[in-house]
């Protein structure tokens, strides 16, 4: 490139050094890219056409600074902001042949919210059927006979124990330890009942000695669950036709039974019903039935929506890519104006030195222990909150760290010959400073700069993780991690507001990488 060549040796080898570091050169090339798309996303993703041919006549409401109210495409003499899609599917616009609107690849805007109506899910009732697990204590004495029994009547089916099981060897010797005061551990073993061979879990508990015999012993019987291998849950259209899944103990139970449920099922499509116990098949069943009804937040509609809907009902897909062109901006913004503010007076401090270096040392030390947080949230509740507001805020706070590297730059700069030699020819002091010295200092500040772009967009996607930050209904990534912390259960408001975050501060942090490591005078992994 031409321009390369215009460049001094050193520069140059800097930039063949960044770029022969392939991770931090693509990750740069992604962000720029990624950044640039954002500026464009009103063309990308929004709820407003990017034309609209309405009788005859030819309208953009996606470009910048373009509004037309409701009463151009209504009639209703209303100044407000139209609805586009209400307008689109509105027979009066249908029924002038011509007219048609273009709307950008995804139709959703960042702080449109959703009409419930409009979100297309199957009409299906899942009947789910969950085995429960049945539990008897028994108190047994001398001879395995039972003394007293608590909910044991399903287990014993109106016998006594040993007629009901086939009881082995060991549980008999494991019962007359107890009873003869020998101390045994936990002992289990699975029982077999004799009618029809169905088997439980018998289990005897730790035994300690005690000071008389016991009279009697507690053994606890368990059933399994069964089919805890298979699926328990069956889905059902309108007609009460299954559509998948499968649940075998429904299919075996008597047909009554199985009209009582799917009577039940068929009054869930039309409002709710509670679940219930069922005895199916000998087993103490739970029946339940679930519908699924739309309700902000909204799960990941891979189609129409397919990053889900937060608790607004506003699209997370929009929400991210706004908040990102957001985050973006306001870092970028807050990095050049503490970088102006660093320079200009660690420049200042570092060059002239003496009595004007220690004054303005002193200020910057009692400015730096000011409670940054708190003087934030006193302008917030005073202002209000805003993007200037925090920008403003952040830059006066955030210079302070780099103007300590200027001043030491400055300070070992300015005795070099190259500046004797301006001055000595009469050149001004602030041409000395910003065209002579300053372009020697930039090392500092050129690798610094990834490094505060990413502390700057963690830091504003922290403010509105807190409530401190952008004023709603601004898109941002912080305020999507706080409804994640409201409704846990909604995954999708962690899952890719985190994931964007992470992407983003991880490619930063590469470049920022490849930056110092190009700037570094010692050789880099080979790299001359």
């Amino acid at each position: 490139m031409a321009w390369l060549d215009k460049l001094n040796p050193i520069t140059r080898r800097r930039l063949r050094r960044f770029r022969e570091m392939k991770r931090a050169w693509w990750s740069l090339w992604i962000l720029i890219i990624a950044f640039t798309l954002s500026l464009f996303s009103e063309l990308i993703c929004n709820d407003i056409p990017l034309f609209v041919q309405y009788n005859g006549k030819a309208y953009f409401p996606a470009l910048p600074l373009t509004y037309y109210p409701d009463n151009v495409f209504t009639g209703s003499g209303k100044q407000t902001r139209p609805d586009y899609k209400a307008i689109a599917q509105s027979e009066a616009f249908r029924r002038t042949p011509g007219n048609k609107m273009l709307f950008p690849l995804f139709d959703c805007g960042p702080d449109e919210t959703l009409n419930p109506g409009d979100i297309k899910i199957p009409n299906e009732v899942e009947l789910k059927i969950t085995p429960l697990q049945r539990a008897a204590s028994l108190q047994i004495g001398p001879g395995v006979k039972v003394e007293f029994s608590e909910d044991a009547d399903f287990f014993l089916q109106g016998a006594n124990f040993r007629d009901t099981f086939e009881i082995p060897k060991e549980l008999e010797t494991a019962l007359q330890a107890r009873l003869t005061n020998v101390p045994s551990t936990r002992y289990e073993t699975k029982l077999r009942r004799k009618s029809d061979g169905w088997e439980c879990l018998a289990v005897l508990p730790d035994f300690l000695s005690r000071a008389e015999k016991p009279a009697t012993v507690r053994l606890s019987l368990r059933s399994d669950v069964p089919h805890s291998g298979q699926s328990t849950s069956l889905f059902f259209d309108k007609d009460l036709k299954p559509l998948r899944g499968s649940i075998p103990i429904f299919d075996r139970v008597p047909a009554a039974e199985k009209q009582e449920i799917l009577a039940a099922l068929q009054k869930r499509f039309d409002g709710f019903v509670p679940s219930f116990f069922r005895e199916l098949q000998g087993e103490n069943c739970l029946v339940e039935f679930d519908k699924e009804e739309v309700s902000w937040p909204f799960r990941p509609l891979y189609w129409s929506h397919p990053l889900g809907i937060d608790e607004s009902g506003r699209d997370v897909l929009a929400r991210i890519l706004y908040g990102f062109r957001i985050s973006m901006s306001f870092g970028l913004l807050l990095v050049l104006s503490e970088m102006v503010l660093g320079i200009v007076i660690g420049a200042v401090q570092g060059y002239f030195g003496g009595r004007i270096d220690i004054s303005m040392q002193r200020v910057i030390e009692i400015w730096s222990a000011l409670p940054f947080l708190y003087i934030m949230i006193l302008l917030g509740s005073v202002y209000g909150r805003g993007f200037m507001l925090l920008l403003i805020i952040y830059a006066v706070f955030h210079w302070i760290s780099l103007s300590y590297y200027m001043r030491g730059e400055f300070l070992r700069l300015r005795t070099q010959q190259f500046v004797e030699a301006a001055k000595g020819i009469g050149v001004s002091t602030w041409k000395i400073l910003f065209l002579h010295i300053l372009p020697n200092a930039l090392v500092p500040v050129i690798t610094f700069f990834p490094f505060s772009l990413v502390g700057a967009i963690g830091s504003l996607t922290a403010l509105d993780y807190l409530g401190f930050g952008m004023p709603a209904p601004t898109a941002s990534w912080g305020e999507l991690l706080s409804q994640a912390q409201t409704y846990r259960w909604a995954w999708w408001l962690i899952a890719y507001p985190f994931s964007a975050l992470f992407v983003v501060m991880l490619l930063g942090v590469f470049v920022g990488e490849g930056v110092r490591n190009a700037f570094d005078p010692h050789d880099y992994g080979g790299v001359k």
